[in-house]
């Protein structure tokens, strides 16, 4: 009887354990996908947090536009895209998205000409806008020569890289292009994905920055990191105050001095052409894609955790050594009121 008395008391006590307990809310495993942009340091972060938290977080770099669309489709946790969506397609995912900047990065133009050797050459928008419209063909142009004095130029052909797939780098230089060429805003316009008028499609970063190291006489536009990690050359890039700038993390950040967040903090900012006298022109933040209300408690829980482990210091200083600039504290600051407003269910994420 006494042995029963105990197993009832022990079995009350569990009872009493469990139902004082919180629903089950954690969660293992996280799914994304979206640009390739931000893989190098992404990578580096979700090793870094299952590490010290066990979470797993699984991540296909397969380009912005198929982050943006498998978000859309709902069938991956979280997205993450080098653009902001457009109207049209918020209007597709019904407002169920906020913007959460991450780090921020620069796009480059490098290239393959042999004949440069270790030659840095100097490109405005213009320039670039016209090798992209194909009215420029020939390295040795004078548009191209008038921006480098001195350099010898040779006289090949200039072969076209760009991206074959929607994209968040092609959306940044689209949207450089469309602000310092009136031409090329009336005839491509800026977007993920565009009508290119020449030159050769690469899947990716990766892709693009294979195309240039194959490809003699090629140009192309990639993230900073895959331009250092590849040993390919980069320009120096005149911006609106028309100085020529060398993209590195001070003049990233100095684009994004100029970032003015809507009342809503939604995020969504372009800080291309920025003013300011040392501020690279085809700078950006990069945004993951996540639900203000998520349906499954632990993996809102897991969702808004990563989020306030990457605006720490301990992640933020990653950034740097891959050639992202971190986040500006008064962004930090603002992202950090928007993550107390995320809910799962309706109800505030503990």
């Amino acid at each position: 009887m006494a042995r029963m008395r105990c197993t009832t008391l022990v079995g009350s006590v569990l009872a009493a354990t469990v139902l004082a307990l919180p629903a089950v809310v954690s969660a293992q495993s996280l799914n994304g996908a979206g640009g390739t942009f931000i893989t190098p340091l992404a990578q580096k972060w979700f090793d870094a947090y299952n590490k010290k938290t066990g979470v797993q977080i699984n991540y296909q770099s397969i380009g912005s536009g198929g982050g943006i669309q498998q978000y859309t489709q709902g069938t991956v946790d979280f997205g993450e895209s080098d653009g902001p969506l457009t109207d049209t397609q918020l209007a597709a995912v019904n407002g169920k998205v906020i913007h959460i900047p991450a780090t921020l990065g620069a796009v480059v133009m490098t290239w393959n000409v042999p004949a440069l050797g270790s030659t840095k050459l100097k490109f405005d928008g213009p320039t670039i806008a016209n090798i992209y419209l194909g009215k420029i063909t020939k390295w040795n142009d004078p548009a191209i020569a008038k921006l480098n004095p001195g350099v010898k130029l040779p006289s090949g052909d200039i072969i076209v890289v760009h991206r074959s797939e929607g994209s968040g780098t092609t959306y940044i230089f689209t949207d450089y292009l469309a602000k310092v060429s009136p031409d090329w805003k009336t005839k491509v316009g800026n977007a993920a994905s565009v009508n290119w008028p020449v030159g050769l499609g690469g899947k990716g970063s990766e892709g693009v920055t294979q195309q240039i190291k194959q490809v003699e006489g090629s140009i192309g536009y990639v993230e900073l990191i895959y331009a250092l990690s590849n040993h390919l050359a980069y320009a120096d890039v005149k911006n609106a105050a028309g100085n020529f700038v060398t993209p590195s993390l001070t003049t990233v950040t100095n684009a994004a001095g100029s970032a003015k967040f809507p009342a809503n903090t939604d995020f969504r900012v372009s800080i291309t052409n920025a003013p300011g006298a040392q501020a690279y022109p085809i700078s950006s933040f990069t945004w993951f894609l996540v639900r203000p209300d998520m349906t499954d408690a632990g993996k809102a829980k897991a969702m808004k955790n990563f989020l306030e482990w990457m605006v720490t210091p301990e992640a933020q200083d990653m950034a740097p050594a891959l050639q992202y600039a971190p986040l500006p504290k008064e962004v930090i600051a603002l992202e950090k009121v928007r993550f107390k407003t995320l809910t799962a269910n309706g109800k505030p994420i503990m």
